[in-house]
């Protein structure tokens, strides 16, 4: 399963890349707003400077005609942007417009089964189903993942399930096992992926039973 970073904070990519774990990156019009400083388009050329991977950039436009206009911008930054395109009707047809074009989306704000086939069908690459708010609202949000992976693969369906809002570790693991292509994360979530414990406690007991054994040698 691949891993993409959820976030436009161009630190928090780097250091994911450096770990040589980054796979992509998807991001929204929030997070930009979080990240501050420069304009989206800067902020994603940057982004795909730094991933080869795919790097989902998010229409605003509700219309047809707007989203067009915003993807096909958006896809002239580099060739590995995907343009994010929220769950529609218009959404739909903009999708399949785009693909005729053979600009790659990313179909977002997907929340039931039937959305994510709809979006596959109509030529998104990446579907994404919103694990976190699903649970939120207390349905099972991996269920979708794990449907759409199922009949993605029983139909040999060429899109990948990016499964997104992501709230912790264990959703990353329970997505890997639903069988989703993709998890997308915030750098919070990857790093306490990194982290347990025992290992920062073992580390720690390793260096001071080295620097023990350091100093009881210096000293005969």
């Amino acid at each position: 399963m691949k891993i993409f970073l959820d976030t436009a904070d161009i630190e928090e990519i780097r250091a994911a890349a450096r770990w040589g774990v980054l796979d992509g990156v998807t991001t929204n019009p929030t997070l930009f707003a979080k990240a501050g400083g420069g304009s989206y388009e800067s902020i994603l050329a940057e982004v795909c400077t730094i991933t080869p991977g795919p790097v989902s950039a998010e229409v605003v436009a509700e219309d047809v005609d707007g989203m067009l206009i915003q993807g096909r911008a958006f896809a002239k930054i580099a060739p590995n942007i995907v343009v994010k395109i929220p769950m529609s009707e218009a959404g739909l047809e903009a999708i399949a417009r785009l693909r005729a074009e053979k600009i790659p989306t990313n179909c977002t704000l997907v929340f039931s089964t039937n959305q994510g086939l709809l979006a596959a069908k109509a030529g998104a690459v990446l579907i994404s189903p919103f694990v976190g708010r699903l649970d939120d609202i207390n349905e099972d949000g991996m269920t979708v993942v794990r449907e759409l992976a199922e009949i993605f693969a029983i139909h040999e369906i060429k899109s990948e399930v990016l499964a997104a809002s992501m709230r912790g570790p264990l959703h990353v693991t329970q997505a890997a096992l639903a069988g989703a292509h993709i998890a997308t994360v915030p750098f919070k979530v990857l790093r306490q992926m990194v982290h347990h414990p025992l290992t920062d406690s073992g580390i720690a007991q390793f260096r001071a039973d080295w620097d023990k054994a350091q100093r009881t040698h210096g000293g005969s």
